[in-house]
């Protein structure tokens, strides 16, 4: 028997899944959860064959729930997003629940799922897909989840300093804490609003609004000091660029 659990933070939406989920014998429900921490502990936890996963959820979305996982199960986007979210989904053959749903569409998405499972053909690769038609269309990031060694953090992106490269991860620095993230510097750059960050060197990304000044390093080189007391050395484009932003 298959198990499965939901992660939506509307009971109603829960309640639903339950309720169709009774026509199908073969399906054990072995968990239902109104967040997306306690959803992911569940999937840690539980191991489940098949996850009901809302996007739209205060705490931690959806798409942040899946960039924290390492081997995702099989998913069931319960959703009532955007286009562009449903094209990406339609790409990369993982299903989808467009609120609001028939049981017949249910059904659908249930035998689509079983036979997947049948066939052994592993999820990750549809969801790794998924996440990159998502990053290619995505709109500027308003925060970032992380995982660190005891729990997951949120991070408003007005909340951080500054980026710095570190292989194919970046650091995240903000007030009182730094943050490493699975992610690289071009991602970062191309999904931060560039009115509010530049990249004044390869290895680095900085919120405007914490730049205390620019000083003058050698003839034509500029370093860039925060308000917190780092000093970054700008290249000459990223320099260009922080001319142009701040019309020096």
């Amino acid at each position: 028997m298959d198990t499965a659990i939901i992660i939506d933070d509307e009971q109603p939406a829960r309640e639903l899944i339950k309720h169709y989920l009774k026509e199908f014998l073969g399906i054990e429900l072995i968990g239902d959860f109104n967040d997306g921490f306690s959803g992911l502990k569940a999937i840690q936890e539980l191991k489940p064959d098949i996850v009901f996963l809302d996007i739209q959820m205060p705490k931690l979305t959806g798409f942040e729930l899946l960039e924290l996982l390492e081997d995702p199960p099989h998913i069931i986007f319960s959703t009532a997003y955007d286009q562009y979210a449903i094209k990406a989904f339609e790409m990369s053959a993982v299903d989808y629940l467009l609120k609001p749903y028939s049981a017949e569409r249910f059904g659908q998405a249930i035998s689509k799922v079983q036979q997947l499972i049948l066939s052994k053909t592993p999820e990750k690769p549809k969801v790794s897909e998924l996440m990159v038609n998502l990053e290619t269309n995505a709109e500027f990031l308003q925060r970032i989840a992380v995982k660190t060694r005891h729990k997951i953090e949120v991070i408003p992106v007005m909340d951080i300093i500054y980026f710095e490269a570190d292989d194919d991860y970046v650091t995240i620095f903000t007030l009182t804490e730094k943050f490493l993230k699975e992610k690289t510097m071009k991602y970062m750059e191309s999904h931060l609003d560039p009115s509010q960050f530049v990249r004044v060197h390869r290895s680095f990304i900085v919120n405007v609004n914490q730049i205390a000044r620019l000083e003058l390093y050698q003839k034509g080189t500029y370093n860039v000091l925060l308000k917190n007391g780092t000093s970054i050395r700008a290249s000459a484009a990223g320099y260009k660029l922080l001319k142009q932003l701040l019309n020096l």
